[in-house]
């Protein structure tokens, strides 16, 4: 009885543990909507829900996009894995008292390749594509001279060969100032929308309806269902400090963010970015802490702002990261202001 016992308490304890190892990784669409944009983020390692200000904030944090001065265009790609591209355009307008609007779009591009099947695994002379992208369109608003609101909608779309997908979103965020050396705390909330369902001609079949029935008609036209995923959703909380505010030309932000996502367990981004008279930046950072299956690591980066006029600046940041055993990835981002 006792041997019994300890057998039945052996296969729970071994149950409960291989029941922690499992995760929600890969249970949801689109995972461009989780491929992070612009370099100054990046370099930073990813702790930017805090310390957004600039038009990528409509990815980020929807809040930042209130701390826009003026207007503000930006361009950012970076070559992914197998020879993806991944590319985000943003324009924010500064509408004075009433806040400000923007408008991005995320964008995931390969090159086409040759359609196989069973019968010609080598390739049936066929092309045919694969891609996704995102829309959004944000609202921001400062409520005081130290609290910021935003939030987005945005439209997705997913395709391969003559299938697609489409799905909506909202993102809300909220960043505040503490006045406390600096420091800021930004909170966002994204991707809060549809499931995803892939359809399409595709999915178009023929079946007999009851193989065991002789005579039956073998070409009844039928239809694949195939299953809906959930957005990757992700609520971000952050804090930053600028521990060399008010000493002269030189800033130092350090900025840790926690991340709590739907498909993977919580982790935190870390980083830092020394600033010179507004114009020389240096960052680094890393991503994923505690997220024990991660590839994604350390993160280094540098930007110029260079003005040109007026109100007219220009940017330029550029960001390295490693991905352990996968490429590491370079992600470079123009920035104009106007």
């Amino acid at each position: 009885m006792t041997k019994g016992l300890s057998f039945l308490l052996a296969i729970a304890v071994a149950s409960g543990l291989q029941a922690k190892q499992v995760t929600k990784a890969g249970t949801t669409a689109v995972p461009l909507l989780k491929v992070d944009v612009g370099a100054h983020a990046v370099g930073m390692g990813s702790a930017y829900v805090s310390v957004v200000e600039d038009a990528t904030a409509m990815f980020w944090n929807p809040a930042g996009l209130a701390r826009v001065q003026g207007n503000e265009a930006v361009f950012s790609h970076a070559q992914w894995f197998a020879d993806i591209g991944m590319s985000y355009a943003g324009v924010a307008v500064n509408l004075g008292p009433l806040g400000n609007v923007g408008v991005s779009g995320q964008f995931e591009t390969m090159d086409e390749m040759e359609r196989t099947t069973i019968l010609e695994p080598d390739g049936t002379g066929e092309m045919f594509g694969a891609g996704s992208f995102a829309f959004t369109l944000s609202y921001a608003r400062n409520l005081t001279d130290r609290f910021s609101i935003g939030m987005s909608g945005k439209f997705i779309h997913e395709r391969i060969y003559h299938s697609t997908a489409k799905g909506a979103a909202l993102d809300i965020g909220a960043l505040f100032d503490t006045q406390f050396h600096g420091m800021k705390i930004g909170m966002s909330i994204t991707n809060y929308g549809t499931k995803m369902r892939m359809g399409g001609r595709d999915m178009e079949t023929q079946k007999d309806p009851d193989p065991t029935v002789t005579g039956n008609n073998e070409n009844i036209p039928a239809y694949f269902k195939t299953d809906a995923f959930d957005l990757p959703l992700l609520f971000r909380v952050g804090v930053s400090v600028d521990v060399l505010k008010g000493a002269g030309k030189s800033n130092l932000i350090l900025a840790a963010d926690a991340l709590h996502p739907n498909d993977d367990v919580e982790s935190m981004n870390v980083g830092g970015e020394y600033i010179f008279d507004r114009k020389v930046s240096l960052r680094a950072g890393y991503k994923s802490l505690f997220a024990g299956d991660s590839e994604e690591g350390l993160s280094l980066g540098a930007g110029l702002r260079l003005p040109i006029g007026g109100r007219m600046n220009l940017a330029l940041d550029y960001a390295y990261r490693e991905f352990g055993r996968l490429n590491d990835i370079q992600k470079f981002t123009i920035q104009f202001g106007f």
